[in-house]
């Protein structure tokens, strides 16, 4: 990570913080499409955003300095940090009255660097990466082909983090103009972000996911090895986009903030109980991140039938044919989270037949849906009754009694009878260590068959240092 970077600056700040940051790998080609979905939102939205951007080379920019002229309509303020190179300044783009260009100087450690953030009421959102240097790629080297040049960093709508991403920048340009720094700061300070709501981040993350699918679609690779390191990135960064919305709507909630985390590691723990396989567990986990997203929202689209997932093997043909709500709709853009999407969706069945969308009944509601159900309903009533006066022991006791009053109406009795047998273990002294998932690794959620000996590059977040 160079010195005096941006991001070497944000890892700092947060070195001992209650909340570190996760940083990964990305190829370029992924970035292209991240920050492309995240500029098309702004040209969607009418938030007239405060953006900040650093393209390392003029050249860079001048490829999209068009593209820039209609954000620049959508925009409050755009920055833009370069290396200047011909044309640079004399582009009319540049010289758009709410346009402000910064010349970095070569050696800047920032002109190695790719920005985008973007800072307004409705939402927030930022790419923040620098390239690998030679000793960070290996024995290989730099590679020869563009597409498969690296970059170490992140993305994220966490409105704090885009905040206080956005002051470091701030500060950085204070260096090369301090009157425009000056205007940047009055422009930010009277921003207050929020956390985007569901809806809105259920779009932006759509479209991510669309540019990540089309960009791959795009790419002429020349081996097969380079295909399956690619596809593997895709599939990671798309899961990635999911969780981040996720884990946003998890903070939104601060009374239950930890709901997410809290249901996957229950669920992993009765999974183990019921002696589930390994590939329904990580079906299971993923779900149990996500299964907070809409809800019960009016149904939009279905779920094809015919689609090659190991779920629709099991899957009653009913729950194959059931609209999705919208947040899971969001997920059946990426065919290896269908399944997921299914077990989201039907989570709000009840056993009796009563529950919606589809009132499926009994063994027709999906195991993992049925285990999410009763889960997140325990989890939310243990976490209603912590501000009580009650023991550890009596606040476990109260919640599994008021879940049995709905077993056979709304729960599955034999997984209210498990809930029994983790419900002693826990008050018995049985730990359950809360993990939170590497968000910039979200790969391993999904197959096991990429495990921790067989990672490439992308998804390494330990390097460099």
């Amino acid at each position: 990570m160079l010195e005096g970077s941006i991001l070497q600056k944000l890892k700092i700040a947060h070195h001992h913080s209650t909340r570190p940051i996760r940083f990964g790998v990305y190829y370029k080609n992924t970035l292209v499409s991240l920050c492309h979905a995240l500029e098309d939102h702004i040209l969607t939205d009418d938030s007239t955003p405060l953006v900040i951007t650093a393209f390392q080379r003029g050249k860079w920019y001048l490829q999209e300095a068009e593209r820039y002229a209609d954000i620049a309509q959508c925009s409050r303020e755009i920055v833009i940090m370069a290396a200047p190179d011909t044309g640079f300044a004399e582009h009319p783009t540049s010289r758009l009255p709410n346009v402000d260009l910064v010349a970095l100087d070569a050696t800047d450690p920032v002109a190695q660097e790719w920005h985008l953030i973007i800072l307004s009421p409705k939402y927030t959102a930022m790419v923040l990466c620098q390239e690998l240097s030679e000793v960070d790629y290996g024995e290989g080297g730099q590679p020869a082909s563009d597409i498969e040049r690296k970059f170490y960093g992140l993305w994220t709508f966490e409105p704090e983090l885009v905040k206080e991403t956005a002051e470091l920048a701030i500060a950085h340009i204070k260096e090369y103009n301090s009157e425009l720094a000056n205007k940047l700061t009055d422009r930010q300070q009277a921003i207050v972000p929020a956390i985007a709501r569901s809806e809105n981040l259920s779009t932006v993350v759509s479209r991510v996911v669309d540019y990540l699918q089309t960009g791959q679609d795009n790419l002429a690779i020349p081996t097969a090895l380079r295909q399956q390191s690619l596809d593997r990135n895709l599939v990671s960064n798309e899961i990635q986009a999911f969780l981040r919305m996720a884990q946003l709507m998890d903070t939104a909630d601060v009374n239950n903030p930890m709901a997410a985390a809290e249901v996957v590691i229950l669920a992993e723990t009765m999974a183990q109980l019921l002696d589930l396989p390994a590939w329904q567990i990580k079906r299971l986990r993923l779900a149990g991140l996500l299964h907070r997203i809409d809800p019960l929202q009016k149904a939009e689209s279905v779920l094809t039938p015919g689609t090659s997932t190991r779920y629709q093997e099991d899957a009653p043909s009913t729950a194959l044919s059931c609209p999705l709500v919208p947040g899971a709709q969001v997920l059946r853009t990426m065919p290896r989270l269908r399944a997921v999407a299914q077990i989201i969706t039907h989570q709000t069945e009840w056993w009796n037949g009563t529950g919606e969308p589809a009132g499926l009944a009994g063994d027709e509601i999906p195991l993992e849906s049925r285990i999410l159900a009763l889960l997140a309903d325990f989890q939310w009533r243990v976490n209603q009754l912590k501000s009580s006066n009650q023991s550890r022991e009596q606040i476990f006791t109260q919640a599994l009694d008021e879940c049995r009053q709905q077993q056979s109406t709304r729960f599955d009795p034999k997984l209210v009878d498990t809930l029994t047998l983790l419900v002693m273990g826990l008050q018995q002294g049985l730990d359950l260590p809360l993990m939170t998932p590497k968000i910039s690794t979200g790969i391993w959620l999904l197959d096991s068959r990429w495990d921790s000996h067989n990672k490439t590059s992308e998804e390494i977040s330990s390097y460099p240092k």
